[in-house]
């Protein structure tokens, strides 16, 4: 009966502390899990009352004076009876090879687990704690120190005899010893006190600061961060001390060492436990609370609280409310925590009950954003730390990131992620792609189905084809331009299209992508065909891309319908293979279309469609007059009475003049320029470009009695004609406009004309100057003559061989060089002598004489 209550029990009690952290939305920094196997059968009959940690094994002391090894999963290795009575302590060096016990009844063993060396002794008073060397393994470390009313140290001798010696003593029952390195710190009713083992000083005395709180009930807990920083957790209060060396000036009298408080705040709790978490503390607090319904005061779960200890407060990291077996009736004494520094394992050890707590690894991170449905940090946790995690997968948490985003009905996002989740897996991709069939959503998964590495079967891409051509048209068009062609097969998607076109044979769209389906499959015509009749851009393309030249030879007139620069340009690109006479032909019965191609034609090159010029003469005439004059100015194969022909018949004035006058008949292109444009200005313009002194006289006598054309001449022959000639003969009483300002115009050119002449004339004689004078210093300078100079009559050295003879020699200012004698002798009349070479070639005055006697 009392184990179904106990049963019933605890599972209300874990069914609490799993509503608990199902509410809690921060993920927790711990995990636990109870300490089972032995352990279970063990607290069956007894109960717990200590235990220490080693990073191999566990020690666990109990009531009934037994102490338990264990494995770190909770089975019993080892079994010792040590007293009929609560084993108080248990202590272990570092080697894991030495225990010390000590029990209620005043009994201290302290022995090897692997060797045969004890130490048994009894006390007259019960012995609450002990602690052996860390490194008591070794020769020289051997000792350990028990507390009870007062604190001994026992240390072996040489001659294998223990010595014991009071280290303190006084201050009421020693309840709590911590052993770091050279360090033992304790803890009395008055306060925590430190000792250096090599110096034997007792460097402080850290006092307690609530005195009310019963020490048996309310115990010290303590702990060593490092072999310097010792943690103090008393009541609600925790201080952290460090042991500083002192400087050598402060000694005196005083210990080497003295500790400093470096944090001290307070925590809501009473502390039962402390541990060391890198730069953090983990406390096991034990709770009082008030019932709301009888206000009174109970026992609550205790709570294990991740710290960040500042310096006069402290940061709650993590706090969690721990279901242990019993705790209604524990009290704060009742509760340990013991660690293995090693693996960052805590053991919260009760009398009916030991937990462990460990940290949460990235596994148990992934558990807890899987548990609240953050599939994607869940992901990308994974994906961050995949070497390091050992019980999911990556692809398991991408199909359920996927299944719940389905589930949602967030389709796209699921359909997006699935390019990322399953990757290169063309056998998950074509499951998924069922399951978005059986949920009606083909058209989310679409966009993003592999096209490459892999491919899926055609099935599936035909299976989308077909879903989005029942229902969207463009969607459809959309998935057949880019798609590749080879991802289904082509020819059941040509047949499915025609089907619906028989219902809709109009259907941009759809005619649209059957070109393009038929150009997958290379059926070029059928697929240029749609394109014409569509009158689609990519026509154009289609030609280019796959050389349809001589698909087109009988389309050349819906081309240019379609869009005539195109489809010339095109033309003329690719004449080599639609020949200028096919195109011509084909283009016979559509004049307007046919001089479109002829003018392009003429821009690009005016000698190609000479053969044709004469037509265009017709087709400029009847399309694009603007661009005939130009044509008939460029055009050398042009017949010119065919096209005056052309021109007058259709009264084409301007085009006309020109050909008349390009024809050599000025006379009657002046005559209609003056009779049928009635513009003087272009008739003198037209006289200045022929500079005939005939067409002049033929202008001024169609002028002569008309006033207007008289001002005109007026003002614009005074360069070419002689305007007294004009002034001559206008007849007496004539009135002519703006006379007094064509007057002064023609005075204004003539000073202009005189001062042109003089500036000119002045330019002339100072560049004539200018060269003679730079002729004359050239004249004037020497010119050298060495052994390398030759007679220019007799080709031997200008210079004899023998300096110290006479000589003579004759050297122009051309620098040809002649020996006097081999010039021929000037005559009395014309003394001076010029170059024989020079005056051959007419070279003036640089053949004048320069001679040179020895």
């Amino acid at each position: 009966m009392a184990e179904a209550e106990e049963q019933e029990t605890e599972s209300l009690e874990e069914s609490t502390d799993e509503s608990e952290e199902e509410e809690s939305e921060e993920e927790p920094k711990l995990k636990y899990e109870r300490l089972s196997n032995g352990v279970t059968e063990i607290l069956q009959k007894d109960a717990a009352s200590c235990m220490t940690v080693h990073d191999k094994f566990l020690a666990l002391g109990t009531h009934y004076g037994k102490v338990y090894l264990l494995d770190v999963q909770g089975n019993i290795t080892q079994k010792f009876d040590i007293s009929p009575v609560k084993i108080n302590q248990i202590s272990l060096d570092e080697s894991g090879e030495h225990m010390g016990v000590c029990s209620e009844d005043g009994k201290v063993q302290v022995f090897g687990l692997y060797s045969g060396e004890e130490f048994h002794e009894t006390f007259d008073c019960p012995i609450k704690i002990i602690a052996v060397h860390p490194h008591f393994v070794r020769s020289s470390c051997k000792q350990f120190v028990t507390g009870g009313k007062k604190l001994l140290l026992f240390e072996r001798s040489w001659m294998s005899r223990w010595k014991s010696s009071i280290l303190h003593e006084g201050e009421g029952n020693i309840r709590s010893v911590k052993w770091r390195g050279h360090l033992v710190a304790w803890a009395n009713n008055m306060g925590v006190k430190i000792f250096d083992i090599t110096s034997k000083q007792r460097i402080t005395n850290v006092p307690r600061d609530d005195i009310s709180l019963r020490p048996d009930m309310y115990p010290c807990s303590l702990c060593w961060k490092d072999n310097v920083t010792l943690v103090i957790g008393w009541g609600t209060s925790v201080k952290i001390c460090s042991v500083k060396e002192r400087h050598a000036s402060e000694m005196r009298d005083l210990p080497s060492r003295y500790v400093e408080i470096v944090s001290q705040f307070e925590t809501e709790f009473y502390i039962s436990g402390l541990a060391p978490l890198c730069d953090q503390l983990v406390v096991l607090s034990y709770v009082k609370e008030v019932s709301e319904k009888t206000e009174r005061e109970y026992c609550a779960r205790p709570r294990l609280d991740i710290i960040q200890p500042l310096s006069e407060t402290c940061e709650e990291i993590s706090s969690d409310a721990l279901t242990v077996r019993g705790f209604q009736e524990n009290e704060c004494r009742d509760y340990h925590l013991e660690y293995s520094e090693g693996e960052s394992l805590f053991y919260i050890v009760s009398p009916r009950d030991v937990v462990v707590a460990k940290e949460r690894d990235q596994d148990d991170h992934i558990d807890w954003l899987l548990e609240k449905k953050k599939y994607e940090e869940a992901l990308m946790a994974a994906e961050i730390s995949q070497k390091n995690i050992k019980r999911h997968k990556i692809l398991d948490i991408g199909l359920a990131y996927i299944n719940h985003l389905v589930e949602k009905g967030e389709y796209d996002v699921a359909a997006r992620k699935c390019q990322k989740i399953l990757g290169k897996n063309a056998a998950l991709w074509e499951y998924e792609v069922y399951k978005f069939k059986e949920i009606g959503q083909l058209k989310a998964i679409s966009p993003y189905l592999p096209r490459g590495d892999p491919v899926l079967k055609p099935l599936i891409y035909e299976m989308i084809l077909h879903e989005f051509l029942e229902s969207d048209y463009e969607g459809f068009a959309t998935l057949i331009r880019e798609w590749p062609g080879d991802l289904y097969n082509n020819s059941v998607i040509v047949q499915a299209v025609r089907d619906h076109l028989k219902k809709d044979s109009q259907n941009r769209t759809l005619l649209k992508t059957l070109a393009e389906l038929y150009t997958y499959d290379k059926n070029y015509g059928n697929a240029l065909e749609i394109y014409l009749t569509l009158r689609h851009k990519d026509v154009f393309q289609l030609i280019h891309k796959h050389n349809l030249f001589s698909s087109i030879k009988d389309k050349i007139v819906l081309l240019m319908d379609f869009d005539s620069e195109k489809a010339v340009d095109m033309l003329l690109d690719n004449e080599d293979k639609i020949s200028i006479k096919k195109v011509v032909e084909e283009l016979e019965d559509r004049p307007e279309l046919q001089h479109v191609y002829l003018h392009k034609l003429f821009k690009r090159d005016h000698h190609k469609g000479q053969r044709y010029h004469e037509k265009q003469i017709s087709l400029y005439a009847e399309f694009d007059r603007p661009n005939l004059l130009p044509f008939l100015r460029d055009s050398i194969h042009c017949p010119l009475e065919k096209a005056l022909e052309i021109c007058q018949q259709r009264n084409f004035v301007e085009e006309t003049v020109y050909l008349l006058s390009r024809m050599g008949n000025s006379r009657s292109a002046l005559k209609m320029i003056m009779e049928e444009l009635h513009d003087v200005d272009k008739a003198i313009e037209f006289a200045k470009e022929q500079d005939d002194g005939e067409l002049w006289e033929d202008l001024i006598l169609y002028s002569i009695d008309k006033p207007p054309f008289i001002t005109g001449l007026l003002n614009n022959i005074g360069t070419h004609v002689d305007p007294i000639l004009l002034i001559h003969r206008i007849k007496e009483g004539m009135e002519i406009p703006n006379l007094r300002d064509s007057l002064v115009k023609i005075l204004q050119d003539y000073n202009l004309q005189i001062l042109l002449r003089e500036g000119c004339k002045k330019i002339l004689v100072a560049d004539s100057l200018s060269l003679l004078k730079k002729m004359h210093r050239t004249q004037m300078k020497g010119i050298l003559v060495d052994e390398e100079n030759i007679c220019e009559s007799c080709l031997s050295p200008i210079l004899p061989s023998d300096a110290a003879k006479p000589f003579s020699m004759v050297v122009f200012h051309c620098r040809h060089m002649f020996h006097k004698e081999c010039l021929p002798m000037t005559s009395m009349n014309s003394p001076v002598q010029f170059c024989n070479i020079c005056s051959a070639k007419h070279r003036g005055p640089g053949s004048a004489i320069l001679e040179m006697k020895k």
